[in-house]
């Protein structure tokens, strides 16, 4: 179980991953390249908000599939439901204490600018 907090401290979650991250990953839509975040992803019922429901907002646009949430007090993306799986969250890993993104060698690119749900 790792604990996932924004900037602040008032929203807080757990999630329910292992050590071994078993994927992460950027994305380059059109949100995620101007958030810079590195990201995993679980399923729904192994991420809970434990604090700050309240704090977070959601950010939607495009279909207004995906959920993106941030917390509207410091602004810190914190996690977001995807429009490919919206039983999946993804979460900011920059939000968990003990992962140090900048040492993660195996970061994988989402290709969101050329998303599979836009094509005709």
């Amino acid at each position: 179980m790792k604990k996932l907090t924004c900037h602040c401290g008032e929203v807080e979650a757990e999630i329910n991953i292992s050590d071994q991250l078993e994927k992460t990953l950027r994305c380059n839509c059109s949100i995620c390249k101007r958030k810079g975040a590195i990201m995993s992803i679980v399923k729904n019922e192994d991420f809970k908000i434990i604090k700050g429901q309240d704090k977070l907002k959601l950010y939607q646009f495009h279909s207004k599939v995906a959920k993106h949430y941030f917390c509207s007090n410091c602004g810190i993306y914190t996690h977001h439901h995807p429009r490919i799986n919206p039983a999946l969250t993804g979460f900011n890993l920059g939000c968990l204490e003990d992962i140090d993104t900048f040492k993660l060698n195996d970061v994988s690119l989402a290709d969101g600018q050329n998303h599979p749900l836009d094509k005709k």
